[in-house]
Formats: C-alpha cells, structure tokens, sequence
C-alpha cells in the first residue's frame, strides 16, 4: 500500500499500525484532555484506544495482548521506565511494537531496558525513523517478538508532510511454524553508523542523545562519532568492526532530562565494561561516559568532552547543558493539575453529598485539595485510619479497665464512669443519624470532664492517649479513589481494606465513558463483584446523575455498616473541560446499557430471618456478570418477588443487533407473503426524526402494494448491508437533522455505507427523496446543508454502481405546499420507473389530520383506556397522543438515552409529562406535598414550575400515568385543558405586595378556567371513575365523587332522556389549536400578558384596590418555525376596555370567533394571531361584538414598569408576609449544591402543621411562598437557610432569565435549553462583575426550538435552539415584555455563545444612558432594528446575521 497522501510522521507511525489486518493501537497521554505528543495520530488510527499515564496503561493493554493481533503502543519514556515491571513479564510470542517519544530528551530510559533481550531500535532524523518504523513492524510478525522503537519527535519535526512514496507493507502474522528466528529478523539491521573526520581518528564519541546531526558537523577533524541505529540485540562486533584501529579513547554521550545529584554508575558502560577483554586488545585507554540534557553551543560540549577525556583523570559525572526539567515538563505539569482540578470540581457532586450528610462527622482520609501537605493516595489514607483504629482499640481496652469509681478523685466520678460505659457501648455497632449525634455528644462530655479532672492517674492515662476530643468521636471514614488523582485504590487497595474487616468507607469514582467499555477490560465497576463474594462489605453502585436518592440511600447504608464498605460510584468523563451536562449524559447512557447498574448489598440483611433482602437492584438493566453472581447466589428469585414487575423490563445484556434486524425484516417478509402480492418487490426506508420523512415513506409504501407491489417500509438503521445487493428496488426517504446530518436513525446505516469499500451495488435500483428546508440556513456558505443527506446518500450510491430508477427528488417547506411540491413530481415518476403507473388503484384515504382525531374521538376518549392496558409498548398511538394532550398529558422521550436503546433493539424510553391545571397559581401545601411525592414515586424525582405558572411531573411511566392523575385529583387538581387546542392553564400576577387585587385576579383566573374547562365526562372516566389498585388511600373515589368543580362527572341530559356528552362553547372538533388568558397588574407584567392570545391588563381603583374591570388584548402569540416567513411571533391588539362583572360574555365570543375562522387546515397558521391578522383586527373585534351584543369601551391608561419577580421577603396590606425563592428555570430538585425539593416539602409540612400559609407560582418560574404570619416567619426562615433557599444574591441576568424544558425529554427540542442556560450564564457573570452589570436585570430567555414556551422572542437577549449545540442569537426585546426582538446572530454554536455576548454587554455598560434597558440600548446604538410588528419580524435582518 503506498501513501497517496501527504504524512507527518506521527501519522506516517500511525499508517504502519494498520499494515496488519488483525491490529489493536493504544496511546497514552498525561490527561484524558491533551493531545498525544504523536500529533495526528488520531486522524489515521480512529479506532485507538486513549489510556493515561498515572493509570498503569501497560497493565490495562498487557491484558489484551494476543499472539494474533499486531499491537502498537505509543508513549513517552516516563510511563515506559514506570511500567518497567510489566515489561519483564510480556511474553516472548507478541507482535508487539510499542513506540517511544523521548519527549524529555531521557534517553537513560533506552539501556534500563537493556536486560529485557527485546529489540530494540533508535531513530534520531526522519529517514532513520521511516526505516526503522518499517524494520520493527517486520519483526513484530515475522519473529512474534515485541519491538521498542525510540525516538525524539521535537528533534525530528512532527508537523512536516513527508514528501515521499512510502510503500507501507501488508503484514501477515506469523504461527509457530512460520515464524523466524530472532537473530534472523534482525541480522539485516544497520546497529551503527560511523561519522569520521578527515585525518586519522584517536577519539570516537558514542552518541545516545539527540543530536547526531549537530555534533557530526562540528566533530574535530581527529574525532569521530558513532550514531547507535540498534541497541538491542548488542552487536558489540559490529561496533568494533567500524571502530577504526586508530582509536584509543572512547567518550560515550547519554542524553538526559537533569542532572544527577549523585555519583550514580551508568547501566549503559555495561556494554562495553562487558567486553573488557576485546577494549584492552583494541588499545582502548579511556571510556567515559558524560551526561548531556539541553544544549545550544555543540562545538563547545564537543570539545569540553574531548578536553575531559584527555585528563589523567577524567571526570565522570561531567554533566553538560541544562536540565530539561523547565519548558515542557512544567508545562504538562501545570496542565496534568490544571485538569485534576477541573475532575475534582466534577467529582465535587460526590463529596458534598458526604459533607452534607456527615458535616463535622465527616472525614475524608485523602483528599486531592487538602491544604496540608499529607499525601492524597489511597494508601496513606488507608494506614492513616489504621493508626487511627489502633488508638482507638488502646482507648477503649483502657476505658473497659477504668469503669471503677474509685479510680478518679473527684465528685463527679460515677458520672464519668456512666458516660465511659454508654460511649463503650456505641463502638462496635451500626450508628444511625441520631445515634451518631449522641455518641460524639457522650464522646465529647466524657472528654471536658477529664480535663477539668486531672487529679488521677487513670485520667492522665486518658488524656496521654487521648489528647485532643477528636479521640472520643466517632467518625464516618472514607477513602476516595479517583481515576484523576488516586487511582492506586482500584487495585490493590481494595483487597487491603476488605481482607481488614475494618469499619471504613471507599468511594470509588469510576469516569470511563460507556463509549469507552471495550478499551479498558479492567474496570472499577468489577469491584464490586469482587466485593460482594467477600460477603463482609457494603457494596453499592451508583451515579449522582442518574439517582439522586439512591445516591443518598446508598451513602447512608455504606456509613451505617458495621465493616468495610464499596460504593462504586459513577462520573463519566471523555475530557476534563466536560460540564456536568455531558457528564449527565454520558450516565444515562451507561445506566439504561447496564453497563453502569444501580445497585446495593448489604450482608445484614443476608440473612433468611430478616424480611429484607441482600441484594436491590435500584436500575432496570443488568450485566451479564452481574446476573451470573445473582443466579450462583439464588437471589435473582428474591429479586424478582420483591417487584414482580421487573422481570419484564430486567435486559440480562445487549443482544446482537444482526439478529434483531434479521428479525425485524423476517416479520416484513412475512407481512408481505400473507398479503399474497406477485408483483416486483419494492423496499422502502426511511430515516425520521420528527415523523414526516417515515410517514412519507409509510405512505408511499401503502400506495405500492395497491399497486401490486411487494413493499416493506423500515428504518435505515434495520438496513443489512451485506443483503442490499439483492434488493431489487429500494426508495430512500430522508429528513434533513442538524447542520445537514441524517435523523438519528439513519445513522448508522449512513456511516456504514460511507465506510464500505468493497460494496457493489451494481445490481440495485434505487430512488431517493429528501425533506428539506432551502432557508433553514439562509447564508450562501451553508446552502449545501440544504437536503445533505439525500444529495450525499443518492452521490454514494451512485458511486457503489447503484441504478437511479429517477432523479433525486429534493422536498422544500419553502415551496407552496412544502415538501408535497417536489413529491407529488416525484411520486408519478418513479411508479413509470417501476411499471406500474397505469395500475388501477382505489381512491386512497386523506391522510388523518389532528382535526379527524377531534371529531372521532367521540370528546376526547379515543382508545385511550385500552391503550393504557396495552404492555406491549410503553407509549401509545399516534391519535391517542393527540387525545391526551387535552388531558394534559404529553408523550415524551429519553432522547439522551434514544441511541443506545435502538442499538439494543429497544424502542425509545417513553414516558409522559404531566401537567396541572392551576388557574390563579396558588396551591396549597398538601396539593404540594401530594406532587411531590407523586414525582418520587411515578416521576423522575423533580417537579417543574412552568412558565404559565403551573406543574409538570416529567418522567411518569405508562404504568403509573393513571395513579399520578387519580393522585393530584385526590388534592383537588385536575390536569383537564392543561393542553389541547382549548382554553388552558390561566396565568395570573403573583402580586405578594397585594393581597386584595390577588384575590380578585385569582378569582377571575379560576372563573375563566371554570367557564371554558371542557364539559366532556372522559377525563372522569378514564382517569377517576371506580377504584383503583394503585390509591394510595380508598377514599379517593369519594374525594373525584364529591368535588363540586373540576371534571365534569355526568353527561347532559337531552331529548329523548338520552345522556350524552355536550359541548357548548367548543363543539365536537374544539379550536384549531391552543389558546390561553393572562392576567397582568400593572405596573408589574411578571406574565408577559402581551404574549398571549388573550391579555388582560387589570384596570385597579387606586382609592379602593378594587378591579374595575380590563383591557382586553388578543392576538399575541409566540409559536413559529425557523425560517418560515410565514409564521411570526406577535404582541397583542387593544380591542378595548371592558368592566370585570362584563367581562365572560366578550371572552367566550373571542373563543367562538376562533372556533368558527380560525385555520383548521394548516396547523401553523392556526393559532389566533393569524386569525386576527387575517381579518384584521378591527373586523375581529366587529366579530367579537356581534356575538356579545356590546361594544368594547376606549382602552384605559396604563403602565408597566417591571417584567420580573422580586425576590426575598415582603409584607402585604394585610400584615401577612411573602417569601419569593430563586428556583432556577423552575426544576424543583435536589442536588449536592441545592437540596431545594427537600427544603420546599419542609416548609409545606411545616405550613400543614402550623394551619399558615400557600405556595404562588410565577409566570418566570419561581416560587413565592405566601401569607406566612409574623409568628411563623422565623420558622420558614430557618427552613429556607438549611436548605439553601434563602439565597438570593445572584446576578442579575440569573435572576431574569428562564428556559424550557428542552432536552432531552421534549419531542420538539432542537437543543439544549434549561440544562445549558445555567452554564451560560455563569460564563458571562466573570465579565459582568468586570464590566459593573452584575446587578443589572437584563431579561434573558433560552429555548431549545422556535415554539417560544419561555417566550423567547421577547427576550432583551434570546437564544432559541436551531439544531444540536447551535442556535440563534435575539436582541432588542422590550425590557418590559412590549416589544419583540430580531435575528442578531444565525447559526451560533455552543462554544461562541459567550464571545458573542461579552462585546455586547462591555459596550453597554461603557455607552448606555441613564436608566437605559439593554435591549433599548441594542436599538438605540444600531445593533439591531425594532420589531414594530409581528408580522415585520423577519424583516431589517442584517446581512451580517447569516
């Protein structure tokens, strides 16, 4: 194979790698962060596996070692020389070269190697390194012997192309019988080379460093030098065969990285001192040796070597030069604890939880950031505690002796010796919390009372061994094991602590990504295996990003055991500058694999007597190895009778994804067969990410078999490609994802065909549709995004000799008809194509569209009860998830976990979000304390408020969907119309400063939920008719009975004494799409009521406090779609002023007009915005007044002043005082950093038992804590301190910024949105400080797609999710929520978020006028153009934004 591209070396090494076909290649670096120093390896040698240096990389790599698989190491001469013991116990028969880059000029590492009889080969210029890369490859495979390689990539160049032809030669690796022998390998080597001046040669230098080519152009003219090509094997002969006769003295020159500060003997006179005999024959006078590190003047170390030689007594330590300790290895050093730091910041999410925990009972025995000096490894911390045990053991045989009375001359000798006998009884036992708190306050008393008796022997015996109070308290022990800084731990170390039986705790911390499983066989999370067959120790495995509260559980238990105890504990990291967020994902991945399970083993329980059992398997997948210690163990049984349900879900491993294929098209053929179809076959695939592309392709495939065809329709991912040949005739259909990428499930398909070689399609007829959008990335340079993976897709095949049946077919959603315009050409040609164009088909049924959903329904049930039933799948149909969202449920994802399922052959995790209809906000504790243990118990362990000011419960499975609903209607709260395309939750002000107008917007709110809360009885009667297995109490049938408002229990009662379902202000087909109210206050428009269809701004009597009645505004909107001109955010009208006792009449005939014009064909241009702009919005407002009967009066004046929530404590009119807490983007969670859902559910309790208090919820997704009388606030404030709620002073832009969900769990989330947004804004609060803004409330919105659920569109500043990591940048939003922004930047990557926005905000704060609001400012200065209208939105975009 020769290289037809250009090489460096590194690479070049690289290329060598692979020249056999069996291959493995490992590489080392100092941290997972940096480069090796072999730059562009990774380029050519894709498939190497990243091992770092402080690992032990050489007993993870001499574990995989097979005599038939050529491996390559590269590093450097420090992590060789360390790893020295496990390289005199490779074994002889390896194809095994291992590269060395000596990268700090040590080349006193090459004759340390000297005993180990392996080649090997040194190469000080890039010729030499060509030709031995070549040599020790060869004999690697012919000789089966391992082959070291050393050069010095800086001396050599590693960024210079080799212009040359490199012939790289195709390796076969020899057997026992083909092998060569190794003397014959390597008989053909070069091992010296001599370079010799012009006149007779008295003095030859040997040169072991790296200046070969500098020192033979200054060698004196009687001076030779001898460059060593082979050190091993010595060939001392040939050495002497190219040594003139000449010679009587010989200088040896060894580089080195520092000089020595002892007269050390050097191993490699050895090989000369070894032939003394043939020296002394050869006249040879002299041979001394001289250390060399750095030098810049070669003739001059040349000539102080001669000079030295010549002496009579020669020195021999003569160092030359400079260590070479400065530049490079400061520099890895300063990266190697730059990046520790960065790990110890991640792995911080651990060692808070034990601080919060154990606080002044914590100890941590190492401990990477201790500011002492002691060691942080494993091993120091280990004997460290059992120094500790022995003077504990010493104590305690004393105080077991000096339970006399007598022995202490003071009145308070029984006391002491009643304390000595209760702190006798705490040791040796399992302590729990309180009984912890009680041992160190017994420990502690025990210890002042010795010291203010020291009148006794006995107590001076005490004091000598027990100094300090510390001696009597009893700590929670722990050692830490981390990959960054104590690695040492997973090895050896646990063996010591568990062989010891001694009560200490280690925290393992494992960060191999689940990416990375197959790279490193010897992995942490086996430990725990071996531990549990001690059956002595805790065990427990767990990940603070998957389970908080295993976690929690896990920690407790393992401190609580009476022994040692494990607790493997999982961070993920591919780099040390990964964010939490990445970290997060990356253990998802690895929990829902099972390559990380959740677990716990506790031998207490390991007992028949006990109820409990040993084992708990806290995730739902399971490791093979891990099943095959359950089932040796019988507890698999025990396992499943404690949850019945988890054999259905328990994955022994991944199985082989060949076979699920397989199995997937057997069932199509299948289908096919019993269709009976003789026609041609037609396959058709899809790669789909939000469904059109595999509806299309469904459809198409329908249309097919009418037409006689033998069609099948799957996933590209189900695609063999070993079985594409033989297809016949195959149609592609494709989406267009991210910048110009295949839909996750045409991945893989994708990156398999692209990487074929060998593929011949010559035999295949294909046809390829793509859906795209031409302005989706509007500037010239990304046109080519532009329907990439069809254009790509349809060019591949084309050149694996596939057949086009017709031409690319491209959809475009800027056409007329979107992507329908191209299709509906493209369709008819291919059916020509095919034959079968004049077949006679039957009319073909219109698709189904969200408006036949509605009216089939038969109001709202579907087939939602019976799909609920259905456990063959854990989401429902298509129409159902329409049908739900009307009772408030949606159907989610996993989507950080989507890939890895569908490799295993699973369908995506689904699960559904709950959402209460709250109308005014307000919820009380015991509805709080209901969600919040429904979100333990059915969700994911977190509640989120809402930017509509209501709950979501995310993560609730199928199984449990109905228990959550029956669960928050058992408090009074429904989850009817919190979706749909109805009237839904009614947002009102927060309003603490007010009690009197809150009480009268919240009745409002509530009383136009009331009114158009849909009439249909189908909630009731899926969701809450008749009892349930699951309630929790069997009062809650009574309770959903009994309510008087909510979901409508009865049908209504017609002619014909018929009960039937009515519903009068709706019909049977509802709106065409979603509506809501907003209540605003001025001057406060905490709820933005301008985005919304309809905007009351309440009109108060300033006198009276009394609401005179509102302005009515309509037509605001947020929902659009990226690039689509025809759809736009928009404010709403003034249609005027109407009196509070007047004010249904007209909302309900706003809510008909909708119902009656409003688009019911085109969903995305359905809401009522465009209904009001499309009658204009005094024709609207004609219609609205025809139906009420009255006219609107003149809008009233009005002003807003604020659009945030003001945090901290306030007092009302009424005395009652008003809490509002910063929850950031509205997750209720608990985190090492935040326990905030356990501080909130404390101060629900609390306000339970003290009959004070609710909860409000704001419309920025914060939390108030309302009507606390003065007598309480003292308690709430204790509270709220504990649990780290009462923290407000943060910057100003945290404060007034909020997000969506986003990912992973929204279906419409193009990017990341509320997990990203904190990280973004603790990047810019560095130059915010600096500029003098950090107090500046700057409104900031995030959102992870266009829809605008965080109403990012009015934001100062926006960024809103365009595809994964990239988005679009707004500015110029009112800061009061009255004006919308504009396009600054397209196509914004994650990583220049920030470097786009610190410009900004410095010229801001250098330029701005009194008082001026940021997004005011953009305009004002020229940044951006206002938005004066919503239809005008996307115009006076800058060129400069693409």
């Amino acid at each position: 194979m020769t290289a037809s591209d250009l090489l460096t070396l590194p690479q070049l090494l690289a290329q060598y790698s692979s020249s056999a076909p069996q291959n493995k290649v490992f590489y080392t670096t100092s941290t997972k962060n940096s480069h090796s120093s072999f730059k562009g390896l990774e380029s050519v040698a894709t498939d190497a596996t990243h091992l770092l240096n402080n690992q032990d990389p050489l007993n993870t790599i001499k574990d995989q070692l097979s005599k038939d698989i050529l491996t390559t190491v590269f590093t450097d001469e420090t992590t060789l020389v360390k790893s020295i013991h496990h390289l005199y116990s490779l074994p002889n028969k390896l194809p095994l070269v291992i590269t060395v880059d000596l990268n700090l000029q040590d080349y006193s590492a090459i004759p340390a190697l000297k005993d180990l009889s392996f080649p090997i080969l040194i190469s000080s210029d890039l010729q030499t390194a060509i030709s031995n890369a070549d040599s020790s490859y060869k004999i690697a495979t012919s000789s089966l012997t391992p082959v070291f390689h050393f050069l010095n990539l800086e001396k050599i160049g590693t960024s210079t192309a080799i212009e040359q032809d490199i012939d790289f030669p195709t390796l076969e690796i020899a057997n026992e019988e083909t092998k060569v022998a190794l003397s014959e390998a390597t008989d053909s080597l070069t091992n010296f080379e001599l370079v010799k001046g012009k006149e007779s040669i008295t003095t030859v230098i040997v040169n072991l460093s790296p200046y070969d080519a500098e020192f033979s152009s200054v060698l004196p003219s009687n001076v030779g030098l001898i460059k060593i090509r082979v050190y091993r094997p010595w060939n001392f002969s040939k050495f002497l065969e190219i040594l003139p006769s000449s010679v009587t003295k010989i200088a040896v020159l060894q580089g080195v990285s520092k000089k020595s500060q002892s007269n050390e003997f050097q191993p490699f006179l050895l090989d000369f001192f070894g032939n003394f005999n043939e020296l002394v024959s050869r006249n040879i006078e002299q041979v001394v040796l001289t250390n060399i590190g750095n030098v810049n003047d070669y003739g001059n170390v040349i000539n102080t070597v001669i000079s030295n030689i010549n002496k009579k007594e020669p020195d021999n330590n003569l160092f030359l030069g400079e260590s070479n300790e400065k530049a490079e290895e400061q520099a890895e050093v300063t990266q190697l604890i730059s990046s520790v730091k960065k790990v110890v910041n991640l792995e911080d999410a651990y060692i808070k939880v034990l601080k919060q925990l154990f606080s002044s009972n914590l100890q941590i025995l190492n401990q990477f950031s201790s500011e002492t000096i002691e060691p942080s490894n494993p091993e120091f911390g280990f004997g460290r505690f059992l120094k500790q045990e022995a003077q504990r053991e010493e104590l305690i045989s004393l105080a077991k002796t000096s339970l006399d009375p007598s022995l202490y001359l003071s009145e308070d000798a029984n006391k002491i010796v009643q304390l000595l006998s209760k702190w006798l009884s705490f040791n040796g036992r399992d302590l729990d919390e309180a009984q912890l708190q009680e041992a160190n306050a017994t420990g502690l008393e025990i210890f002042q009372l010795l010291q203010s008796n020291q009148d006794s022997s006995t107590v001076l015996k005490f004091l000598k061994i027990a100094p300090t109070s510390d001696s009597f308290i009893f700590k929670s022990s722990w050692l830490i094991g981390s990959d960054a800084w104590s690695y040492d731990l997973g090895h050896s170390g646990i063996q010591q602590v568990l062989s010891s039986r001694k009560n200490i705790n280690v925290l393992l911390i494992d960060s191999e990504p689940y990416d990375h499983r197959k790279q490193n066989q010897d992995r942490k999370k086996d430990v725990g295996l071996y531990a549990m067959n001690y059956y002595s120790a805790y065990v427990a495995s767990v990940a603070v990003y998957a389970s908080y509260t295993q976690l929690l559980t896990a920690i407790i238990e393992a401190s609580k055991y009476n022994g040692p105890s494990i607790v493997l504990a999982y961070l993920p990291y591919n780099s040390e500058n990964d964010t939490p967020l990445e970290v997060l994902k990356e253990t998802k991945n690895a929990v829902e694999s099972g390559y990380w399970p959740l677990y716990r083993f506790n031998p207490v329980y390991d007992d028949p007597s006990t109820d409990k059992e040993a084992f708990s398997l806290d995730s739902s997948v399971i490791r093979k190895q891990l099943q095959d210690f359950l089932d040796r163990e019988n507890k698999l049984t025990l396992l499943t009778r404690k949850d019945p349900s988890l054999s259905r879900n328990l994955k022994q491993s991944a199985g082989d994804a060949l076979t699920r294929k397989q199995e997937k098209r057997s069932k199509a053929a299948f289908d096919q067969l019993l269709e009976g179809l003789s026609g041609p076959p037609l396959h058709v695939y899809y790669a789909s990410d939000g469904g059109n592309a595999a509806n299309l392709a469904k459809r198409l495939a329908a249309r097919a078999s009418a037409r006689g065809l033998k069609a099948t329709v799957l996933s590209m991912d189900d695609i063999i490609l070993e079985e594409l040949p033989g297809e016949e005739n195959v149609v592609f259909i494709t989406s267009t994802a991210g910048q110009g990428e295949f839909p996750q499930d045409g991945k893989s398909f994708w990156e398999a065909l692209k990487n074929d070689t060998d593929l011949d399609l010559a035999s295949l007829n294909v046809a390829v549709f793509g859906l795209g959008d031409s302005e989706y990335w509007p500037r010239k340079e990304d046109k080519h995004y532009f329907n990439k993976p069809s254009q790509d897709l349809f060019k591949r095949l084309e050149l694996l000799s596939a057949k086009a049946l017709i031409p690319l077919g491209l959809g475009d959603d800027q056409d007329a008809d979107g992507f329908q315009t191209a299709y509906s050409e493209w369709e008819p040609k291919l059916w020509e194509a095919l034959g079968v164009s004049g077949a006679a088909v039957d009319d073909e049924p219109k698709p189904v569209t969200n408006e036949d959903i509605k009216r089939e329904s038969n109001f709202l049930r579907g087939t939602i009860s019976e799909n609920l039933k259905d456990t063959s799948s854990g989401g429902v149909t298509h129409a159902n998830e329409q049908l739900m969202k009307f009772h408030g449920i949606y159907t989610q994802d996993d989507r950080d976990i989507r890939e890895i399922r569908k490799s295993q052959g699973l369908e995506p995790y689904y699960m559904f979000m709950a959402r209460a209809r709250l109308p005014g906000g307000k919820t009380t504790p015991q509805q709080w304390l209901a969600l919040d243990h429904l979100s333990d118990t059915s969700g994911n362990g977190t509640l989120k408020l809402t930017t509509r000011a209501t709950f979501q419960i995310h993560g609730v499975l199928k199984k449990n969907l109905k228990h959550t609903l029956r669960g928050m209607n058992a408090v009074l709260m429904d989850t009817l119309a919190a979706a749909g395309d109805v009237n839904r939750n009614v947002m009102v002000s927060a309003l603490p400063t007010n009690a009197k107008v809150h009480q009268q917007i919240a009745d409002m709110g509530k009383l136009i939920s009331d009114h158009f809360l849909p009439k249909t009885t189908a909630y009731h009667e899926v969701w809450l008719e008749g009892p349930e297995e699951q309630d929790d109490d069997p009062s809650w049938p009574s309770i959903f009975e009994n309510r008087k408002d909510g979901p409508r229990k009865k049908k209504t009662l017609v002619s014909g004494n018929a009960l039937v379902d009515i519903e009068p202000i709706y019909g049977p087909t509802y709106l065409p799409r979603k509506f809501k109210f907003n209540i605003a206050v001025p001057p406060y428009n905490d709820v933005d009521v301008l985005s919304i269809d309809v905007g009351l701004v309440a009109i108060v009597n300033p006198e009276t406090q009394i609401v005179e009645g509102y302005n009515v505004f309509v037509g605001g909107g947020m929902g659009t779609t990226h690039n689509n001109k025809k759809t736009y955010p928009r404010l709403g009208s003034c249609l005027g002023f109407v009196k509070t006792e007047d004010i249904i009449p007209p909302l309900e005939g706003i809510v008909i007009v909708q119902r009656d014009h409003g688009d019911r064909k085109d969903r995305k241009h359905a809401r009522l915005k465009y209904t009001v702009d499309d009658m204009g919005v005094e024709g609207f407002k004609q219609k609205v007044e025809e139906y009420w009967g009255k006219k609107f009066e003149p809008e009233r004046p009005f002003e807003f002043k604020s659009n945030i929530d003001y945090f901290g404590w306030i007092k009302d009119e009424t005395g009652l005082n008003h809490f509002t807490a910063f929850i950031e983007n509205g997750r209720v969670e608990d985190t090492p950093d935040l326990p905030q859902k356990t501080g909130i559910r404390k101060v629900a309790e609390y306000m339970l038992k003290t009959n004070s208090g609710h909860f409000r919820l704001t419309g920025n997704q914060h939390l108030v804590i309302s009507n606390i009388t003065d007598e309480h606030v003292a308690g709430i404030k204790s509270i709220l301190k504990t649990y780290k709620l009462d923290n407000t002073d943060f910057s100003g832009l945290r404060l007034s910024s909020s997000s969506c969900v986003g990912l992973p769990t929204c279906g419409l989330a193009f990017a990341e949105s509320e997990r990203f947004l904190p990280d973004i804004i603790t990047q810019l609060e560095d130059c915010l400080e600096e500029y003098g803004l950090r107090h500046d409330s700057i409104i900031m919105r995030m959102t992870g797609c266009p829809n605008g659920c965080s109403r990012p569109w009015l934001g100062e500043l926006a960024l809103v999710g365009k595809a994964p990591h990239t988005y679009n940048l707004m500015l110029g939003g009112g800061y009061l929520g009255q004006r919308l922004n504009k396009l600054y930047k397209a196509n914004v990557k994650d990583e220049e978020i920030v470097d786009y926005i610190k410009p900004l905000f410095k010229r801001y704060a250098l330029e701005r006028e009194e008082g001026e609001h940021f997004g005011d400012f953009c305009i004002r200065v020229g940044i951006i153009k206002p938005t004066t209208e919503g239809k005008y939105f996307h115009e006076d975009v800058s060129e400069d934004a693409y």
